[in-house]
Formats: structure tokens, C-alpha cells, sequence
């Protein structure tokens, strides 16, 4: 490829790759992750934040979860630096995930050892991972640290951070929103751009600090590009959601946005009609009143629907009174 010497070519080259999203620098060389066509994305791959253990134990990780059908040739290696790709990789079928491959992700997850970001395995089994290892958690911190190691969700292969909260480990509101964005992705925190500050400043506008509330995602880790999580994305971290919604005790909770909403309270209606309306949410066997409202990264667009958003969250401080 010859290079490029006109600047304003340059720049469209790399506004192409932020709407594709490609907006997050993971590692000091571009990745091709369809190279290794016999492992699930993630597998092996030292990121830049391990410590030396973790790298030693990720340069020998091998993915189990897919092999490739008789007769096909070897994936071609990863290309270098200095060196192209010239065959595309070999066709994969997924294999049924084993019993001891998700007896492995849950151990891994409820034990605390380093373990692989990414366990490719049957939705269904995902789920069941997760809930054994989120009803073992005794508290929100073991909660926490279940959530990192589990690796039944395919976003966390992508992701550089687990985000799973940010507020009071206890509070009588708690915030579910949509999943983490690029700002939360570095810092590891839910809501901490821009969409957050505005987030804190409503809040504050019915005299609730991060103190007083607890906020949190329908999933923990960035999906690529900003994009909606996935049914099975949002499944996969539902038994961590509600066990969090068990060890915070909220009284009321504020769903912000629709994909929040849908996920939570299971309804395809979109968000102008749920918001502003009280509305049951079942978490395992408990039942807690929830309200949906406007995203405030939608405020962020469009900045008249403060209005709507405020007439909603004076419902919410009545709540607190």
C-alpha cells in the first residue's frame, strides 16, 4: 500500500474508523482478530493492563470452543509488523460447550483465579455460570470481583474495563442504564463522561449526590462501537444484575434510556411511552417499583426534552422525602 500524503485523506481515513469504532487504543499495534480463525476473540491476547502473572498465563492461553471442520487446513498465523495475511482463515463450527468447560468458568469466576476474557459457550450455559457465581457472592465487593472474572460474556473480549459500579455499595436509588462508553471503558466506572456529569448534575437538582444512589449498567463491559448490547449479552449479565439489586436494596430504581428499560422490565414499547410511568420490575423473587426516563446522552442531542426528563425525576425525589 503506498502511503498517503494528502492530510484531509488521512483524517476521512480515521473518522471512518471511529464510526466503525475503532475510537479506543488497546494495544500498540493494530489486532486482526479473524488471523486466529480456531479461537474465540480475546484468547491469548496479553492486554496492556495485566500484571506480569496474568501475561505469562495469557501468552499460553488456548481457546477450546471451536474446531475446525475435517478436513481443514490450519489457520494462518497472526500477521507482524512486517508481514500481510494472504489466505483468509479457515472455516470454524462452534462445538457444544462440555461440562467442564463451564465448570471451569464458573469456578474461575467464583474463586477469583485469573482466567481467560472470554469462554466461548452455549448462551444457556452462560446464564448458568453467571447465576451460580453471582448467588455466591455474600456481598457487593465479592459481587465485583465475580463479575471480572466471569467469562461467559463476548463482550468482555473487546473491552479493557469492567465496570460494574459506582455510588453507594447501599442505597434507596439505584440507576440502571445501558452498558459503559468509551470514558467509562478507561476509567473502569460507569457513567463518568459526559452523559455521567449531566447525570450528576440532574441529580443534584433533586439534591441526591453520588453518595446517595447507586448507578450501574444492564451489562458490565463496552460493546465495540457504542453499539446496543445484544439479547444474549444482556442475558449473560442479568443473574449478576438482580444479585446487585439484592445486595443494594434499593426502594425505587431509574432506568435510563430503552435498552435499559426493555432489558429490565421486559417490554418492547419504546421509550416515550415508558417513561414518566411506575411500573414493576421483578428481580428473583423480589419486586421493586421502577421508573424509566429519557438517556441523558439523548439530552446531550436534544437538550429541549430536559423538561420531560425533570417532571420525572420530581417523581423520583418524592420517592426519597
Amino acid at each position: 500500500m503506498e502511503p498517503v500524503a494528502d492530510t484531509d485523506e488521512l483524517l476521512r481515513m480515521l473518522a471512518w474508523q471511529i464510526d466503525a469504532g475503532a475510537d479506543s487504543v488497546l494495544a500498540d499495534m493494530p489486532i486482526d482478530w479473524l488471523a486466529d480463525g480456531l479461537k474465540a476473540p480475546g484468547a491469548g491476547f496479553v492486554w496492556p493492563n495485566q500484571t506480569g502473572a496474568q501475561q505469562a498465563r495469557g501468552a499460553t492461553e488456548t481457546s477450546t470452543a471451536v474446531s475446525a471442520p475435517s478436513g481443514a487446513s490450519p489457520p494462518a498465523s497472526r500477521p507482524t509488523a512486517n508481514t500481510v495475511a494472504t489466505s483468509a482463515p479457515a472455516r470454524v463450527t462452534a462445538r457444544a460447550p462440555t461440562a467442564a468447560a463451564s465448570t471451569a468458568a464458573t469456578t474461575a469466576a467464583s474463586t477469583g483465579a485469573t482466567s481467560p476474557r472470554f469462554t466461548a459457550i452455549a448462551p444457556d450455559q452462560a446464564v448458568l455460570a453467571a447465576r451460580q457465581s453471582a448467588r455466591a457472592a455474600p456481598d457487593i465487593a465479592a459481587l465485583t470481583r465475580a463479575i471480572s472474572n466471569f467469562t461467559g460474556c463476548a463482550l468482555k473480549a473487546t473491552a479493557k474495563s469492567t465496570c460494574v459500579y459506582r455510588g453507594a455499595p447501599k442505597a434507596r436509588i439505584m440507576i440502571i442504564g445501558e452498558a459503559p462508553g468509551r470514558d467509562e471503558d478507561i476509567e473502569g466506572r460507569p457513567f463518568v463522561g459526559r452523559a455521567g456529569q449531566l447525570l450528576d448534575r440532574m441529580l443534584a437538582a433533586i439534591d441526591l449526590q453520588e453518595a446517595d444512589v447507586h448507578i450501574t449498567n444492564v451489562v458490565y463491559w463496552r460493546p465495540p462501537g457504542n453499539r446496543t448490547p445484544t439479547s444474549e449479552e444482556t442475558l449473560a449479565c442479568r443473574p449478576f444484575l438482580e444479585r446487585q439489586v439484592e445486595l443494594v436494596e434499593p426502594d425505587a430504581i431509574l432506568l435510563l434510556g430503552g435498552a435499559a428499560a426493555k432489558s429490565v422490565l421486559e417490554i418492547d414499547d419504546g421509550i416515550m411511552r415508558l417513561r414518566g410511568k411506575w411500573r414493576e420490575a421483578r428481580f428473583g423473587e423480589r419486586k421493586i417499583r421502577a421508573m424509566a426516563t429519557l438517556h441523558p446522552a439523548y439530552l446531550l442531542r436534544t437538550p429541549a426534552a430536559k423538561r420531560q426528563v425533570w417532571r420525572d425525576l420530581l417523581q423520583l425525589k418524592a420517592i426519597i422525602l
